[in-house]
């Protein structure tokens, strides 16, 4: 009886490991539905070689672009070109950046977010001329100028804020 209940046991874990790499290998090219496949057409030959992790986010990537509009697909296009165009070290930075990012709290995003639309908003003389402060400032002076910011930011309340940013939306309103 020990046998059997020993057997069988073993049985089903190797039969659990040998489907194991079934699940492990991802999506299977013939998983993708037609839209998916015409948009990863480019990778069909080495699909199989791609990581599982890699293969389900391109699926995922895939599926994203089955849903975007024109507009929507035109600006993905532009900015995969603009990746394309960076430097092994840029992309290492940006990919930095964006871990960064994504560590900080949806408060701090946010901010960020609303930070870049402000600047985004600005005439162009004004962005050039932030710019060129900025880059005559030495590394030690930009920390000087963040640490600052941060603190009083800190110092104040949410009410004090977002006072503060109304104000230096209307300073740099033209």
């Amino acid at each position: 009886m020990k046998a059997t209940k020993l057997t069988a046991a073993s049985l089903l874990l190797s039969g659990a490991l040998m489907l194991q790499p079934a699940f492990a290998e991802g999506v299977a090219w013939d998983d993708l539905n037609e839209q998916q496949r015409a948009v990863l057409a480019p990778m069909k030959d080495t699909w199989d070689q791609l990581p599982a992790s890699r293969r389900e986010s391109l699926q995922k990537g895939a599926a994203r672009w089955e849903n975007m509009d024109t507009e929507q697909r035109a600006k993905a296009k532009q900015r995969f070109q603009r990746w394309q165009s960076l430097t092994p070290e840029e992309r290492k930075k940006l990919r930095q950046r964006h871990e960064r990012f994504q560590q900080l709290s949806p408060e701090q995003q946010q901010r960020l977010r609303e930070r870049r639309e402000w600047y985004r908003q600005l005439p162009e003389d004004k962005r050039k001329a932030l710019r060129e402060k900025w880059q005559s400032m030495s590394p030690e002076q930009r920390r000087e100028l963040r640490e600052k910011r941060r603190q009083r930011m800190q110092d104040m309340t949410p009410e004090q804020r977002r006072q503060q940013q109304q104000r230096w939306k209307q300073r740099q309103q033209p």
